[in-house]
């Protein structure tokens, strides 16, 4: 029974082809469906900015970005929280996905860097005195 279990194992892992997908147990979703990836002609001026700034060539960890919906509002999750951050009540939502997703991008980062951010507001309360 052992053998089958590990012949069903290496079956399984033999789909996966890059060093990161091998190295996760899992596939990346973008290498197979294209409308996960981004289309940077429809960048944001201020995702435009913030790339630059930081020096990248495209959004990586924001691939997978995407606004949703938390009790029927737009919103985006934040991984770091663990939690729903909602647009305003008056932003106007563009009906493409990809404009919506860009917008959720915008919205994930500048929430991030708000002083209101629960991540700020812990390491203000917990950072030890220099």
């Amino acid at each position: 029974m052992k053998k089958k279990t590990k012949n069903k194992s290496k079956r399984k892992d033999s789909d996966i082809k890059s060093s990161r997908e091998k190295m996760i147990g899992q596939h990346i979703g973008y290498r197979y469906d294209v409308n996960l990836l981004p289309d940077y002609n429809r960048l944001t001026p201020f995702l435009k900015k913030y790339i630059e700034h930081m020096g990248w060539d495209d959004l990586n960890w924001l691939e997978d970005v995407h606004m949703g919906y938390e009790d029927g509002k737009p919103a985006v999750f934040d991984r770091n929280i663990n939690g729903w951050v909602t647009a305003p009540p008056k932003m106007k939502l563009p009906k493409n996905q990809q404009d919506r997703d860009m917008i959720a991008r915008e919205l994930l980062i500048k929430f991030q860097m708000s002083p209101n951010h629960p991540l700020v507001v812990l390491k203000k309360a917990y950072k030890k005195s220099d």
